[in-house]
């Protein structure tokens, strides 16, 4: 991994309880949900910490005093279709002016290699800061392709949010992108021959969706 490369493991106890609850093979669909939507609520908390804020002047019911605000307007989502649309709700709920973007990619069976099919963006993108969302950093090729096609409409600034990451998926991610920070829950052992994470919690998006 490159020596400039950032990985925020965020392990406040309430993410890491919630996420051992969704690694239970007989975690319910509706129950992995909502359990996501709340992690994806207390990632936002550490993802948004370093957020800058402005000055306004208010009026309280006894005087008028200056406080601060931040812009979520300033702020993108960025899911990995489709899997990574499982930590939007949870985030919006905590800066609920952010927009939203989309990637759509798949992962090729054969090759492993990351395949686009779907990209939009908010105008303006170039005054945004980018969050790039997908609950697992695996192989790394998906993380890398969105990250790299997003650089391409220049944000402001770009980081990466998932729930597992890993260490081969890391490693990938900050060799091309050593610059992104990575923000995750866990680092777990390594990945399967069929490029899933271990221990893990199995493929999210069919957890999420329940098409499995």
């Amino acid at each position: 991994m490159s020596p400039t490369a950032t990985v925020h493991v965020l392990n406040h106890p309430l993410i890491q309880h919630k996420l051992t609850l969704m690694r239970e093979k007989d975690r319910s669909t509706s129950g992995f949900r909502r359990l996501l939507n709340e992690i994806g609520m207390l990632m936002a908390y550490e993802l948004t910490r370093d957020m800058p804020t402005q000055p306004i002047e208010i009026e309280t019911p006894l005087e008028k005093t200056m406080g601060r605000v931040i812009d979520g307007k300033k702020t993108v989502l960025v899911p990995i279709l489709r899997a990574g649309l499982g930590l939007v709700e949870g985030m919006l709920e905590v800066v609920p002016g952010a927009r939203v973007g989309h990637i759509g990619l798949y992962r090729d069976p054969k090759t492993l290699a990351a395949v686009e099919y779907y990209f939009k963006m908010p105008d303006h993108i170039d005054e945004r800061d980018a969050i790039v969302l997908d609950p697992m950093l695996a192989t790394g090729h998906s993380a890398v392709a969105a990250v790299t096609r997003l650089k391409a409409v220049r944000p402001r600034s770009i980081r990466f949010a998932c729930l597992l990451a890993a260490p081969e998926g890391m490693a990938h991610f900050h060799s091309v992108h050593p610059g992104v920070p990575v923000f995750t829950c866990a680092v777990d052992r390594c990945l399967n021959d069929h490029g899933y994470i271990l221990p893990g919690l199995g493929d999210a998006g069919d957890r999420i969706f329940g098409t499995k």
